[in-house]
């Protein structure tokens, strides 16, 4: 039984039901992929490895360009493709299709209220069709994303951080690449962006720890003066996103995975590929469970252990550089984008074996070693 038709639960539904294994999947929205807030950007090594749902590709991103609180810009450029921009409801749904195709079964608008172990059997309370319905399982996966309740119930604690993103579709004009901006005034903290999608759209969004409602529409009104995007009016969409994970992914016939067990970078909130990742393993955990007829903890414990050693350290760096980038004020940020300019710290780290769209723990370490990258942030 799993919980939620996010990316991580569908890719699971379709590791297990291809299997042989009778999956169902329960999703409390009418809709798979229905009000994501995600800007959709996927690094090209998640779909090398998961090519699973290559039509939902819009565009491909080599380069972006980065802008300070005065506006100055700088642009990160490689020769090859890092990235693609995705239609992240024609990718759910993807992922739900492919599931289905061997043998899943969705259920939708089915909202579970809790979760309880049976006699050799997990037990949902459903709501579905206005009334209560039990389902069974020998065993569940949440995979509902952050902030539902479930996990703290069933004595796995909670997440302990995480920000507020909102975003909007918007009209854009001239627009050609992914574009960044960094400020206290824009997304304090944080950062906003501007993602070019299907031709003449693009996706318009923040993060930000408090008002993402009210800083969304200063940054529409902004891009909008700057003549980037048609109108500042637009529909918003909101989404809470983890920093951190879940401190336990793993109980008696039950896992966690994607964004309720906080697979997903703190440096940018991306959690595409990191969920994805983690349904693999806990496919492959939950599959040797079944077949040795052993769902305990202590067997289900082998999904976290695998996790983490993929996982937990550019989790933790990530967190550690999201944490100290907060402290920054605005002028530190301007200092930073000068030595980007006069030493070319930027092509450095592109340059360097460490760089990737998808793993920053190495590039975080080597920009805090810079010698003067390094002085700068330590101060």
């Amino acid at each position: 039984m799993v919980v939620g038709a996010g990316p991580a639960g569908s890719y699971l539904a379709y590791s297990l039901a291809k299997l042989g294994y009778r999956v169902i999947v329960l999703e409390q929205r009418p809709k798979i992929g229905d009000a994501a807030c995600c800007t959709g950007i996927v690094g090209k090594e998640c779909f090398d490895r998961f090519p699973i749902a290559n039509n939902a590709i819009l565009t491909q991103a080599s380069s972006a360009k980065f802008f300070s609180p005065s506006g100055k810009s700088l642009n990160l450029r490689k020769e090859t493709v890092q990235a693609y921009v995705i239609d992240r409801a024609a990718f759910d749904g993807a992922l739900a299709r492919r599931a289905q195709e061997v043998g899943a079964d969705y259920l939708l608008s089915a909202r579970v209220d809790d979760i309880a172990l049976a006699d050799r059997c997990v037990r949902a309370e459903v709501e579905y069709g206005g009334r209560m319905t039990n389902f069974d399982a020998k065993v569940a996966v949440i995979s509902s994303g952050f902030g539902v309740s479930l996990p703290k119930r069933l004595g796995l604690g909670k997440i302990g951080d995480f920000v507020l993103g909102a975003q909007a579709e918007v009209a854009a004009t001239g627009v050609d690449e992914v574009e960044v901006y960094f400020g206290q005034s824009i997304a304090p903290g944080f950062f906003a962006w501007l993602v070019p999608t299907a031709s003449g759209k693009a996706l318009a969004g923040l993060l930000t720890r408090r008002s993402p409602g009210a800083y969304l529409k200063e940054l529409l009104s902004r891009l909008f003066v700057e003549g980037k995007i048609a109108s500042p009016e637009a529909e918003s969409t909101y989404g809470i996103i983890p920093l951190k994970p879940l401190p336990k992914t793993y109980g008696e016939r039950l896992v966690v995975v994607g964004d309720a067990a906080g697979h997903v970078k703190p440096t940018t909130g991306g959690g595409i590929y990191y969920g994805l990742l983690g349904a693999d393993i806990a496919a492959d955990t939950v599959h040797e469970a079944l077949c040795a007829d052993d769902l305990s903890a202590k067997r289900l414990a082998r999904y976290e252990q695998g996790w983490k050693r993929i996982l937990d350290r550019q989790l933790q760096i990530g967190y550690l550089a999201r944490r100290l980038y907060e402290q920054l004020s605005d002028s530190q940020i301007e200092h930073i984008f000068e030595l980007f300019h006069s030493d070319n710290v930027h092509e450095e780290l592109l340059q360097s074996p460490d760089f990737s769209f998808d793993w920053h723990g190495d590039s975080v370490l080597r920009a805090l070693g810079h010698k003067t990258l390094g002085r700068l942030l330590r101060r």
